[in-house]
Order: structure tokens, then sequence, then C-alpha cells
């Protein structure tokens, strides 16, 4: 079993999450840092658009603006996706080739995805990797991932939505219909749910945190320890968050 430092609990507004997924990100580059897992969740809720989207194309503001929701842009790909404070658990991954993760990207998207299918399995739910980068239960998505890599190095974050308010995503997010269509269904409550509503209970934060260092114990067969952010690590994050939270990269495009 390889060495892993878990983070949990270390969290923060948007442009603070981001900041430290990358800092982490630049640190393992430079050896410095070991591989990681981070658990974590947005204070207050967030929009993170995906690098090469359009802000407003993706994005409802006067919505996001009524509901207090944070904005920021990530340095990895994929779609918007709308972080409920109080219904959602973030994770990143951020590993270097000694880590086990295969080096194919949609095979790497499998590997470590299967940390939430675990997750979910031991909260009493069937789940399944959904090429490329979703996990489903019962037929609808509860997670998403997206990922950069830098060299050697990768980063992948996503989601777990256990009770995240799906009224609200419909709010602050543009969803084209042609879209929705595209997966076969009619509407995003069709296409999108959360562990509480498919266990029928409201499950706490907790016991998501607790299912998921289980499951990515299990997934990266590693052996974990709980540590906190390096000073150079932390260096970094507050360099970083000027970035996250300015104009110029969240409407770079």
């Amino acid at each position: 079993m390889g060495y892993w430092r878990l983070l949990k609990n270390i969290c923060g507004n948007g442009f603070y999450n981001m900041a430290v997924d990358e800092a982490i990100l630049i640190c393992r580059l430079k050896g410095v840092s070991p591989n990681t897992i981070r658990l974590y969740w947005f204070i207050p809720s967030c929009v993170t658009i995906g690098y090469f989207q359009s802000v407003e194309e993706e994005v409802n503001f006067d919505q996001i603006k009524a509901l207090e929701v944070d904005l920021t842009r990530r340095i990895t790909g994929g779609g918007a996706v709308f972080h409920d404070s109080e219904g959602e658990v973030t994770y990143s991954v951020v590993a270097g080739r000694d880590s086990g993760i295969p080096q194919n990207i949609m095979e790497s998207y499998e590997y470590i995805c299967r940390g939430l299918v675990y997750a979910c399995e031991k909260l009493g739910l069937k789940a399944v990797f959904s090429p490329v980068n979703d996990v489903l239960v019962n037929g609808r998505k509860v997670s998403g991932s997206a990922q950069t890599r830098r060299k050697n190095v990768l980063l992948q974050h996503g989601t777990l939505m256990y009770r995240t308010d799906l009224n609200k995503i419909l709010k602050v997010l543009r969803i084209p219909a042609e879209k929705i269509r595209d997966k076969g269904v009619k509407s995003i409550r069709e296409r999108v749910t959360t562990l509480s509503l498919e266990l029928g209970r409201k499950i706490s934060r907790e016991e998501v945190l607790d299912a998921m260092i289980m499951g990515f114990e299990e997934a990266l067969n590693a052996d974990v320890e709980v540590g906190g952010l390096s000073s150079e690590e932390e260096k970094l994050v507050n360099e970083l968050m000027g970035k996250y939270s300015s104009r110029e990269w969240v409407f770079k495009r």
C-alpha cells in the first residue's frame, strides 16, 4: 500500500478551495508534497465553471446574486457545477506516477471514481461508473469529475451530492434543453439525484465523509494518514486566491 496524505475539512469559499487544489498540484509537481486525497465543501455555496467554458453561456447571474452564491473558474475542464454548501462533498486527488493510477485519461477517471462507487456501496446504494466521468445510482447522476495534468502529476476533483438542492441547480445554471434531451431524459430530475433521495432518508455530511475515506482507501490501495497543508502550500494558497477571485480569471472566456 502506498502512503497518501488525507486532508479533511480544510475548506472555505470557492476561491480558497480552488487555490488549495492548485497549490497541492504545484507542490506535488515540485516533489515537496505527497500524493493527496482531499475532502471538502464550499462555504458559501458556489458555482465553478470548467476552464474552457463561457461564463455567460453557463451561469444565471441574477440567481447567483439573489441566492448569494460564489462564482469562480476551475483549472480543470468539464462542465459548470453547483456546489451546495449543505448538500455536497467535493473530493480532490493529486497524484504522481508512483500512485498506481493509470496514465490513460479514460482509465484514470474510472480508477479514481471507484472511490465514489465504493463510498456509495458503503452507504447502502449500488453505484456504477459511467464514462467519461460520472457516477450513477439507479441510472441517475450523483457525481461528476474533472481533471487536469501537469507533466507527470494529475489533479482530479469532483462532487458527491448527498443532499444537494436540485431546484437551485436549475436556478443558477443555464442548462440548454438540448443538453437534457441528449441524455435521453425529459428533465434534470430524471438525470440527477442525491444520496438522500435514493436512500429515502437525510444522511449527514459525516456519514458521507467516512464512507468516502473508506472508499478512496480501497480504490487507491492507499495507506491514509490525516495531515494538514504545508507552509509552502499555504503560502501558495494565499497567492492563488487573488487569481480565483479576479474578474479577469472568471470571465476569461
